[in-house]
């Protein structure tokens, strides 16, 4: 199988551990050949760090026949603008989540990838982590019955104590359900199948939020999204689903993610992680038990992703991360939004396929 040659588009906070596991992990299937970032010195440092031979401009990578696949690591608001450029230049693309921040552009890219034959994939691949892996072959195998009902909470106050720029998290295309809400449905999605419908409460409890991490200490951030959000899920095999994502919780002591089925219940790990605990009660049972990994990628694997999406390009297969999975969270985040506006369930327009499961057995480094 032959390498794609790629180019990470965007070297801020995130790049760190795409340039790592591509460069040693991965480097049987993908080969950076190119860094790119608006601030050159950033895409510079990036390149001397992990030994990337070419620092190019954006315009130059599009005009780089060797380059294959464009990872675009940018900030949201920049998604949509370098993804439909690469696209449209003929390149694969693998970005960051979400998909894009307006569902117009989102559908726009994963049309144009069609068009162009081309392969779109997006963040999170978290759910090809072992953890999120063992729960879909337990559910799979029936171990828990007919899934009936799910609960999912991410609940923090927000990102300003630790992250750098935190400003982003509260403008438009931020807040909690378009930071964190793709690992929890992409995990559910993963897990049960599309969602048909969807009703939604929002609120903003705080007009603004206090940056207390060192670069920025004592910067005042005006909050311009909702930062408590609560959504009823309903799949279309019939499984409801409570969502609740916030910044404005201090402390909870609510599941990552748990489903209940006819047999019993299954606590899945957090779905912003690779690996476990895995925990397991059947009916009848007195006590959760933890149950055994049964997958590869249970340590942080961002860019198995990327990786993935090269094996598929050489072995013209469907890649798992795939755009219809990405825009269908896309959807449903925004449908949330909606439904708590009009006082109205929406009915969602799209569906995708749940992501093939990941392969047992494999060597890490490995997919098939």
């Amino acid at each position: 199988m032959s390498k794609i040659k790629v180019a990470i588009v965007g070297c801020g906070n995130i790049s760190g551990i795409y340039f790592k596991n591509l460069t040693k992990r991965f480097n049987n299937l993908v080969e950076i050949a190119a860094c790119v970032d608006i601030i050159k010195e950033k895409a510079e440092a990036a390149g001397k760090e992990y030994g990337i031979p070419k620092v190019l401009s954006f315009e130059e990578v599009l005009n780089d026949c060797e380059i294959k696949l464009i990872v675009n690591l940018t900030i949201p608001a920049s998604h949509a603008e370098v993804s439909l450029a690469a696209l449209e230049a003929g390149k694969h693309v693998y970005l960051e989540k979400p998909l894009a921040i307006s569902r117009e552009d989102g559908r726009r890219m994963v049309d144009l990838a069609r068009e162009k034959n081309v392969l779109l994939g997006c963040a999170p691949e978290t759910f090809m982590g072992a953890g999120i892996q063992t729960c879909r072959k337990l559910i799979d195998d029936g171990v828990i019955g007919k899934p009936i009902a799910a609960s999912a909470y991410m609940m923090c106050h927000g990102h300003e104590s630790w992250h750098p720029a935190p400003e982003f998290y509260y403008k438009i295309g931020g807040g909690p359900m378009f930071d964190m809400g793709p690992y929890y449905l992409t995990a559910l999605i993963t897990l049960l199948g599309s969602v048909r419908r969807v009703s939604g409460s929002v609120k903003k409890s705080f007009e603004q939020r206090t940056i207390t991490s060192e670069s920025k200490k004592g910067t005042i951030i005006d909050v311009e999204v909702p930062t408590h959000l609560s959504a009823l899920l309903d799949f279309a095999d019939g499984t409801t689903a409570n969502l609740t994502t916030s910044f404005d919780v201090w402390h909870h002591n609510m599941p990552n993610i748990e489903i209940y089925g006819t047999e019993g219940s299954l606590k899945v790990p957090d779905p912003n992680t690779f690996a476990g605990p895995v925990m397991l009660k059947l009916k009848g049972e007195t006590q959760w038990r933890e149950i055994p990994l049964t997958h590869e990628y249970s340590e942080n694997s961002r860019g198995v992703g990327v990786a993935d999406m090269a094996a598929a390009i050489s072995g013209n297969r469907k890649h798992r991360a795939h755009g219809d999975l990405a825009y269908h969270v896309l959807d449903i985040m925004h449908a949330v939004h909606e439904s708590s506006d009009s006082g109205k369930h929406i009915l969602l327009q799209s569906s995708c396929e749940r992501p093939t499961m990941m392969p047992m057995g494999v060597q890490d480094g490995e997919l098939d």
